[in-house]
């Protein structure tokens, strides 16, 4: 049966003729229905009007506040934005007679330019994992490629309470201010987008109340084209979710234009995790993760190995001494992430790294003997950023490689809040540029001899629209494609060494063997208030990569030398105020628990003198991990276990990653939970519950695991492991194990339940 709309009409209205006609056939042809959801459409432009979890009756629209199913921005000379309301027709009909499928088609735009356009959506229910499936086709463009298309938009998300929006932005953050963030007054609409792939580390993002209902977007793209996904304010208290995608002029073809890929609304009534989880049944199958370079056993076994990072800057007397201090202290491998080792200033001349500032000869010679003493140093190498002043941007004609914006310009980044100098983003798509950091990694490693490359925001991409650069403008698969290149050319020069990026993402774990994931930090950095770090990517991905690396300091940031001198702190790297020793606690606590490989910024040897209490809390939590990698750093993530964590108020820094900025540290304060958890489950079967106390009071604790909710054997024993070792504390059976115990007072220990019999059980069994 097939409903159409055509506006020219004139006496009964149309709605109420095709309210007649359906209920004269039983049902709506605007309508899916499922076991435990159903959507339905609006007859007169399509827009979606209902979406229904029956297993809750929470409808997700707001009826009152409706909005367009789609949008195509097209270039202003083919008219610009494109709605659905400005076709003259519209139609709907069931596909193939089955009532969860259904598709809308748009046609009659009067545009001259493209007489035949017309926009054909299919919707589908997937009974089994209560979603609806989306794709869209744009035919009929002739020869205009629209700049974005934004499909599907869920324009109008009906209110509840306790919402949160919960993002994959890098690791992971999630945010109780959505509805006053993104309309924060009447008429005042604001927008939050996250590039994938990029920033947005996995294709999803979920709108919902905490542990009640709550519907996610996500995308099935395997080829990491790119998009965005964006959480939208209406100025009227409305927020809504959509996916913006970025066709390309290879993939606007024959004048049609449709993604590649389906989009998913789906339903589901709990929190991130249940997201997570959800998401991981599919991501798991995908490319990237089987051809992950840890699971692939591609990872240096250095990489593996390391215990701990220090992260210093500056010549090497500044940097390789303090890690080999710390090693000497903490008894596991360290390793050193290096930035400030380069001859230019830091965010003003890349790529002009080489001379090093200590020279080619002391730093090769320094680097020689830290290797020697276990120490393995990655240098920092922006994998995509050339400054605008530099010399070489004149003399090698940069500017013809960089990304450019459509109207053929390039977009200056200032990163540097002191010289302002303007950086351009380089386009990966290009030889040139390639071929250019490829070089230069050639002769860091195989001549300077560090261990490995840190690819400063390898974890993010850009669209470029330059047509002489070998690949399509606009959107499309070149940005993956180019980086994929550019690291086989550099492994091929430099056999056996390490890559790390910043922030994670799921397209680049066939080629980074390190992520920096400094969202444990976020205090440090972020505004207070609005968001909260949360482990989403490794609640999908750990196990397929290693995630390191914190802003966590006992000092204030260092001012690189090389910058104006009027700007530099007249002592530099000042220890804080031991009055924020909390949030140092915080931040080292959930690199614990999250499964990160430790990392500390700006140490120096006196450190383990003058802040001991500091020291032996790392000392602890580093030991604790190295004793449990089949879990911290191999295993599954597991939902935490329920419990009742007090919750106690804390001094917080927040400081640029620069010293100098008005001299200031701001304050503020926060709650904070007294102690964290997290849980493992390893390739084995053993689960293991890793508990870190940021008081300095001791805690009576008590938890309980199950097999349906953790994935716990069905018996098995219990030990407690602290960082002087472990023992058994107890036996489980039936696939449920409670632990009674008290945590010390800034303390930490891990749980492990391990899959076998009782000893007496063996004894009997083995005989006498």
């Amino acid at each position: 049966m097939e409903y159409t709309s055509d506006t020219r009409r004139h006496g009964l209205p149309w709605a109420v003729l095709l309210a007649i006609l359906c209920l004269a056939a039983g049902a709506s042809a605007l309508s899916l229905d499922a076991p435990e959801m159903s959507v339905h459409f609006d007859e007169e432009h399509g827009s979606l009007i209902s979406l229904l979890d029956k297993r809750t009756g929470h409808d997700h629209i707001d009826a009152n506040a409706l909005g367009s199913l789609w949008t195509l921005e097209l270039p202003p000379q083919a008219g610009g934005t494109l709605l659905p309301e400005h076709a003259r027709r519209f139609e709907c009909r069931q596909e193939d007679d089955d009532p969860c499928r259904v598709r809308l088609v748009w046609t009659e735009f009067n545009r001259d330019a493209m007489p035949a356009l017309s926009v054909s959506v299919l919707v589908r229910l997937d009974r089994a994992i209560q979603a609806g499936h989306f794709s869209i086709l744009v035919q009929g463009l002739d020869a205009v490629v629209p700049q974005v298309v934004r499909f599907p938009r869920i324009a109008a998300i009906r209110p509840q309470e306790s919402e949160v929006l919960a993002v994959p932005y890098w690791v992971g953050e999630k945010t109780t201010q959505a509805r006053q963030m993104l309309s924060p007054a009447a008429g005042q609409a604001q927008r939050r987008e996250f590039a994938y792939p990029g920033i947005l580390s996995m294709q999803c993002m979920a709108f919902y109340r905490d542990n009640g209902p709550g519907l996610y977007l996500a995308a099935d793209d395997i080829a990491a084209r790119s998009k965005s996904f964006a959480a939208f304010g209406d100025g009227r208290g409305g927020v809504g979710l959509e996916v913006c995608h970025f066709p390309g002029a290879d993939t606007a073809t024959g004048g049609e234009y449709e993604p590649g890929y389906e989009l998913e609304v789906g339903l589901f009534e709990g929190d991130w995790i249940t997201v997570a989880q959800r998401y991981r049944q599919w991501a798991l199958q995908q490319p990237w993760a089987r051809q992950s370079r840890l699971k692939q056993g591609r990872t240096p076994d250095w990489v593996i190995n390391t215990g701990f990072w220090v992260w210093n800057r500056g010549h090497a007397d500044g940097v390789l001494p303090p890690a080999a201090a710390m090693q000497d202290d903490l008894g596991v491998p360290v390793s050193v992430f290096w930035h400030w080792w380069h001859g230019c200033a830091y965010d003003v001349n890349f790529p002009e790294y080489l001379p090093p500032r200590d020279g080619t000869d002391a730093f090769r010679t320094a680097v020689r003997q830290a290797r020697q003493h276990g120490l393995n140093p990655i240098v920092y190498m922006n994998q995509r950023l050339w400054g605008m002043s530099s010399e070489s941007w004149i003399s090698r004609n940069a500017q013809r490689y960089a990304v450019k914006k459509p109207d053929g310009t390039v977009q200056p980044e200032v990163y540097n809040t002191f010289t302002r100098s303007p950086m351009a983003s380089m386009c990966m798509g290009t030889a040139f540029w390639r071929d250019t950091y490829a070089g230069l990694s050639e002769t860091v490693y195989n001549d300077l001899g560090v261990s490995g490359i840190y690819m400063d925001q390898a974890c993010s991409s850009l669209v470029c629209y330059d047509t002489q650069h070998g690949h399509a403008p606009g959107g499309g698969t070149y940005w993956m494609e180019g980086f994929r290149a550019l690291e086989s050319d550099i492994r091929a020069r430099c056999p056996g060494i390490a890559l790390a990026g910043e922030g994670c993402g799921e397209a680049w774990l066939p080629h980074l063997d390190l992520m920096l994931s400094l969202q444990v930090s976020q205090e440090r950095y972020a505004a207070p208030g609005q968001w909260e770090p949360i482990p989403f990517f490794h609640a999908v991905y750990h196990g397929y990569a290693v995630l390191y690396g914190n802003y966590a300091s006992l000092t204030r940031p260092p001012y690189d030398p090389l910058w104006p001198r009027e700007f530099a702190p007249e002592q530099p790297l000042p220890l804080l105020d031991k009055k924020f020793r909390y949030q140092f606690r915080l931040e080292q606590a959930r690199s614990f628990i999250w499964g990160q490989q430790p990392c500390l910024a700006n140490f120096r040897p006196e450190h383990l003198a003058e802040r001991k209490a500091d020291l032996a809390y790392i000392r602890q939590l580093v030991q604790l991990r190295q004793a449990a990698l089949p879990y911290l750093l191999h295993g599954t993530f597991v939902r935490p276990p329920h419990v009742d964590i007090p919750d106690m108020e804390i001094d917080m820094s927040r400081l640029s990653i620069y010293a100098g900025q008005q001299g200031a540290v701001q304050e503020y304060r926060k709650r904070v939970p007294q102690y964290l958890a997290g849980t493992w489950r390893a390739d084995d079967g053993g689960v293991a519950v890793a508990i870190a106390n940021m008081a300095d009071v001791e805690h009576p604790i008590r938890f309980t695991l199950s097999r349906e909710e953790h994935g716990l054997p069905e018996r098995g024993r219990i030990y407690k492991r602290l960082s002087e070792g472990r023992i058994e504390i107890g036996w489980f059976e039936n696939g449920q194990a409670t632990v009674t115990d008290t945590l010390a007072a800034a303390g930490a220990a891990i749980y492990e339940f391990v899959p076998g019999a009782r000893w007496d059980e063996v004894r009997t069994e083995a005989g006498p």
